[in-house]
């Protein structure tokens, strides 16, 4: 018998020996399609290769694509544990062909590998055509040697396949397998087709039109083959079960499932173990591809289909957490084809593990709800909505889990209610929005959230994707089309594009559609919604077209790395300073960081080396970043850090790094840095590459502000100072290390020179430009000294005064100094003639003849100064007239 990882190998090793190449499966969350929640098919990674958008050096291709229909259009949720062949998760197996093969090998292929390589029997297998497709019938006839009456022509649309409204279409080919007489069901085509005896496995798809806006086909240049096996159908009839819930993978979770609960796993809770492992593996697949459980988008299905495996496992009597603990056996069965699944056992772990924790918290409550409203219904009575809407919005539980609880029951819900109860909360909410004093047009971004949702953010873990035009805005209006020349905001239902938040810059970048490029220059955000401001380069931009995105690397790459130095920063100032240190703000652009934080003193030179010291020792451990999603209770738990003054939701995102030992260890344990962080970050700590601290200020009373560098800016930066220091050593004609000798010598000497220049100064000053100095002159009995100086600074003129008194012994002084056109005043008295006459009153008479006003001082020293040395004289006359009286 054949295990389904040897079915997988196998099919991959046959169509590599046909020239194929082997294509690890693409991610769950689309790059190129914004139109699919989840990847649903084999063909979704190589969708612009059969539109001719992309070409890659392979024409032939084979993979084993890991696929999840558990939201939109498709969405096989409901049915999972129901039925034999509904999963939230399957792998579909597939070959593909660009331009290279088309029937007549893609059919031999196909019969080859399952009756000589699987070992299918022939006489159990039927084909379908579509109806005027001669070519294939007559291929298949050929190749199998079936029977005309196993070789059924469709004429619906189930044999023909259209990747949309326009784009390359064809007829496809079904194969079924014959379970037997014992499962009830028909042939297909049959009024019985949809019983369980008639199982397709396989599905060829047949690329040969292109479908056209005005509902014609013309023959694609190129005709490409897309097909799809899906693994688990065939494991099932390899391993003899019409059920794929009894193939060995899907058996051993069951198994682990049952011994986890202490269950039988065949007994009672049969239903519980088969929702438990399909629902295991797609939320470990879709957590290990970067989704995590939000009240959102991707995240909102995660959790949805999560919470609906946790309830089935309260259901089995699970009084802890059992999801996680499930985990090993997956990645023992999985982990070697998907190496991912390995990579992120970890974090898989943990994300079951705190969001079964929390959700248990309120399933009790919300089950016993649900019970009380029962109870007052009639047998058979369905559930009235605005009680499932109560459900919803106190205990999180999505409408379906109550769809499902109560199925189990025989019993509905009222959807319609339930619709109108949203609709109610969504009023309130709206009215709530246009009273809280947001930006004008800021209701429409509220309106387009309403019609469209908000908008997913794939940038985590991507700067690329497609993403589809929900609305353009400009002036405050939604419009329809953007002209080359215009600036308009931009939004889509999913972007890479960060906006501007937590202290983080928004991203630039393009967008490019089939009609046209906008440069986005700026991403902010308002109700959820991404606004991406952007000037539209090339042709025109029209809402509900699908766009390319494509954030600016070389900046992203610069702004996460000083994000991330930020958080390394932060714990190294707490460290060193104190637990007190909290942040208060930061900026982090491409150019540098700017960090906040509460300190009351100036850090000192060996702090901010010290700094530089531990954050750079923190880079060279080149540790890995991680992130997890928390209740930001179970993030404080762990010592994680949260910025002041921001309000956080029931969930956040823990962004950790650096590793450290010894007493320092907290509640993070041995990590460096845990911080609440939505923004973007580095993968590990090298690639910050170095850090350089430019200084230190205050920025208010009690905070102080530190600004870095990184990466190419903090080289350039050392760079820079490495020249300025050679080029310093050449001048003084030194080495490098010798000039703090240097320079602390030539100092000294300037300090030694510019006291002799100024007791020289003094001197002349003294003398009045001779030998003697100038003569007093006696006005109503007191000697004084008036005098206009050049060469002195103002602040010299009260040591000039003195010297000037003691001269006199009793007297007084007037000196003005020409300082470059203005000029400086200066008035002294002796002690015993401060009865008689104040300096003040003398400054104050000689300063408005300079042109300035006021001065002041003691009785004994006063100085003032003007704007005009060119009346000095007059300024001397009038301080003499105050001599007079």
């Amino acid at each position: 018998m054949l295990t389904l990882n040897e079915i997988r190998s196998q099919f991959l090793g046959y169509f590599a020996r046909q020239g194929h190449e082997v294509v690890d499966s693409s991610p769950l969350v689309p790059r190129n399609d914004p139109t699919l929640m989840f990847t649903n098919s084999g063909m979704v990674q190589f969708k612009n290769l059969f539109t001719g958008v992309e070409h890659r050096d392979y024409s032939r291709a084979t993979t084993a694509q890991k696929c999840v229909r558990a939201g939109g259009k498709h969405n096989d949720l409901d049915n999972v544990g129901y039925t034999a062949r509904h999963h939230t998760f399957f792998e579909m197996l597939g070959n593909f062909s660009f331009g290279d093969y088309f029937k007549e090998q893609a059919i031999p292929f196909a019969w080859e590998l399952i009756t000589r390589e699987f070992g299918i029997p022939a006489d159990r297998l039927w084909v379908t055509v579509f109806h005027t497709d001669d070519e294939a019938a007559a291929i298949w006839k050929k190749v199998s040697g079936l029977p005309d009456e196993r070789i059924l022509r469709i004429a619906t649309d189930d044999n023909f396949w259209t990747m949309g409204p326009t784009g390359p279409c064809g007829p496809c080919s079904e194969i079924f397998f014959d379970h037997g007489e014992k499962y009830w069901g028909g042939p297909p085509g049959s009024p019985e087709e949809d019983g369980d005896r008639f199982v397709e496995i396989w599905n060829l798809v047949f690329m040969q039109y292109e479908q056209m806006a005005d509902g014609t086909r013309r023959d694609l240049e190129a005709r490409s083959i897309d097909t799809g096996m899906g693994i688990e159908r065939v494991a099932a009839l390899l391993q003899g079960t019409n059920d794929n819930y009894a193939t060995d993978l899907m058996r051993a979770l069951i198994e682990a499932s049952a011994n986890a609960t202490s269950t039988e796993p065949d007994g009672p809770g049969r239903l519980h173990h088969r929702v438990i492992a399909d629902h295991l593996r797609s939320t470990s697949f879709l957590i290990a591809d970067g989704v995590m459980p939000s009240n959102e988008g991707r995240g909102y299905v995660l959790r949805r289909i999560m919470r609906r495996a946790m309830r089935h496992a309260h259901l089995l009597g699970a009084a802890d957490p059992l999801m996680y603990r499930l985990v090993p056996a997956l990645v023992q069965q999985m982990g070697a084809a998907y190496p991912e699944l390995s990579r992120a056992q970890a974090l898989i772990e943990e994300t079951l593990r705190l969001e079964e924790t929390r959700f248990r918290q309120t399933l009790d409550r919300g089950l016993r709800l649900l019970e009380d409203e029962l109870s007052a219904l009639p047998e058979g009575a369905v559930l009235p909505g605005e009680a499932a809407f109560r459900l919803y919005d106190t205990y999180g539980f999505p409408l379906d889990l109550t769809q499902d609880a109560l199925r189990e029951q025989g019993r509905g819900v009222d959807v319609a209610g339930f619709d109108a109860a949203m609709a109610g909360q969504k009023a309130t909410a709206r009215a709530a929005w246009a009273g809280s004093g947001d930006a004008a047009d800021a209701t429409v971004w509220f309106d387009v959230a309403e019609e469209n949702g908000t908008t997913e953010f794939l940038g985590h873990d991507t700067e690329t994707a497609e993403g589809q035009i929900v609305t353009l805005v400009r002036d405050g209006a939604e419009i329809e089309t953007a002209r080359r020349g215009d600036t308009v905001q931009i939004a889509l239902n999913q972007t890479p594009f960060y906006a501007e938040s937590g202290g983080q810059v928004g991203d630039s970048g393009l967008i490019r559609t089939d009609t046209g490029t906008a440069r986005v220059v700026d991403t902010r955000k308002s109700a959820g919604v991404f606004i991406h401001i952007a000037d539209v380069t090339e042709g025109e931009i029209a809402k509900g077209s699908a766009a390319q995105l494509e954030v600016d690397h070389a900046r992203r790459s610069a702004i996460r790395a000083n994000h991330s130095a930020t958080h390394l920063l932060h714990q190294a100032l707490r460290e060193r300073l104190g637990a007190h240190v909290a942040q208060r703000g930061s900026l982090n652009d491409a150019e540098r960081l700017r960090f906040d934080f509460s300190h009351n003193a100036a850090l000192s030179e060996a702090d901010l080396v010290q700094l530089q010291a531990d954050v750079n020792a923190m880079i060279r451990q080149n540790a890995p970043v991680k992130t997890r999603i928390m209740t930001p209770d179970d993030a404080r738990s762990i010592g994680a850090q949260a910025l002041f003054g921001e309000k956080y939701g029931d969930e956040v995102r823990v962004v950790s790094m650096g590793r450290q030992e010894g007493a320092n260890r907290g509640a993070g344990g041995d990590t460096y840095s845990i911080e609440l962080c939505g923004g973007t970050h580095v993968r590990r700590t090298g690639d910050i590459g170095v850090f350089v601290l430019l200084g230190d200020s205050a920025s208010s009373a009690g905070v102080r502000r530190v600004e870095a560098l990184t990466g190419q800016a903090a080289l350039d930066h050392l760079a820079g100072e490495h020249h300025l220091l050679a080029e310093s050593a050449r001048l003084l004609k030194v080495r490098a290390e010798d000039l703090p000798g240097r320079l602390g010598a030539l100092m000294e000497e300037r300090r030694a020179l510019a006291n002799e220049v100024a007791q020289l100064r003094r001197e002349l000053a003294m003398s009045g430009g001779g030998s003697a100095g100038p003569e007093p002159v006696e006005i109503n009995g007191i000697r004084m000294i008036a005098q206009v100086l050049s060469g002195v600074s103002g602040k010299d003129l009260p040591g000039l005064v003195d010297e000037h008194k003691a001269r006199l012994g009793s007297g007084a002084v007037l000196l003005i100094a020409d300082a470059n056109g203005k000029a400086a005043v200066a008035a002294g008295v002796t002690g015993d003639l401060i009865d008689r006459v104040s300096a003040v009153d003398l400054v104050r008479a000689a300063v408005p003849a300079l042109g300035g006003k006021g001065g002041g001082g003691r009785p004994d020293l006063a100085q003032g100064g003007g704007r005009d040395i060119a009346n000095a004289e007059a300024a001397i006359s009038a301080a003499q007239a105050i001599l007079k009286g």
